[in-house]
């Protein structure tokens, strides 16, 4: 083992891998939810795989979903509404298409706002509210206008690994 210079002297577990591997890595230790965004673009419909989502307001409700530059359809994202669609644990196919191994072709379903997609965990229909500059990638905000969810399983992504969070650890919202 090769102590990195940046972490001091013979600092256990660490190596001489290159500091944006290492960088991921770490980020990789954090286990995240797997949500599709979803939008009608200006010549198709859309969908981006990600797994860096959350909320960020109750009042007004407001979520954010950090969409890489390098994603086909960043660009036509920009001012346009769109669906965050949380994915339950069997459907990591689903994850896979939107993410470039394309499978079966997904049902959708006609939003009032923007489409999303059949059968997931939970959605969150958004009106745009805000778009920041995240270095390689742009932070969308959405104003949610319509949401629901169901019982299930969630598919889950940690360690590069796509993993389930069972049921009964989700649904704590009644005990708050």
């Amino acid at each position: 083992m090769t102590a990195n210079p940046e972490d001091g002297p013979g600092v256990p577990g660490r190596t001489s891998v290159p500091r944006a591997h290492r960088f991921r890595g770490s980020l990789g230790r954090f286990a995240t939810g797997v949500a599709i965004v979803t939008f009608d673009g200006v010549t198709k419909r859309h969908g981006i795989t990600v797994n860096s989502f959350t909320a960020v307001s109750m009042d007004p409700p407001l979520v954010l979903a950090s969409i890489a530059r390098t994603a086909k359809a960043h660009d036509e994202l920009a001012g346009r509404p769109f669906t965050v669609n949380i994915l339950g644990a069997e459907q990591r196919q689903l994850a896979l298409h939107f993410a470039g191994r394309p499978g079966p072709e997904p049902r959708w379903v006609e939003g009032a706002t923007a489409p999303r997609l059949s059968g997931v965990l939970a959605y969150f229909e958004c009106r745009p509210w805000a778009a920041y500059d995240g270095g390689d990638h742009t932070l969308y905000i959405g104003e949610v206008v319509d949401f629901d969810h169901r019982n299930g399983d969630a598919l889950a992504f940690a360690n590069s690994a796509f993993t389930t969070i069972p049921e009964s650890q989700l649904g704590i919202e009644d005990l708050l």
